[in-house]
């Protein structure tokens, strides 16, 4: 009997674990996705140097790092190395690498 309830709880963590990590995902939808590749293209920005970042989803960029708004977009810009990078102002994190 302990073996069994100890496989269900490991099970049962498992699952959590996915949950957790399937809330972290980001999903910006078609319509949004359509006017933030418009706006970007039409309001180009000089491209920064961030030393000791790399440019993955979900690293943090430093607070010292402007971003720029999107209208009616939660989300911000800013261009990094020649790449087009959209941000989560609240946790300054990187949710979309545009090339």
């Amino acid at each position: 009997m302990k073996l069994h309830l100890s496989a269900a709880a490991a099970a049962f963590l498992l699952l959590a674990g996915v949950g957790v990590a399937a809330a972290e995902d980001i999903i910006i939808q078609p319509e949004q996705e359509t006017v933030i590749r418009e706006y970007v293209k039409k309001q180009p920005l000089a491209s920064v140097k961030v030393p000791g970042v790399e440019l993955n989803i979900g690293t943090a960029l430093p607070d010292t790092v402007e971003l720029r708004e999107v209208p009616n977009v939660k989300y911000r810009y800013v261009v990094i190395d020649n790449r087009t990078v959209l941000v989560d102002p609240s946790t300054h994190k990187i949710i979309k690498i545009y090339d």
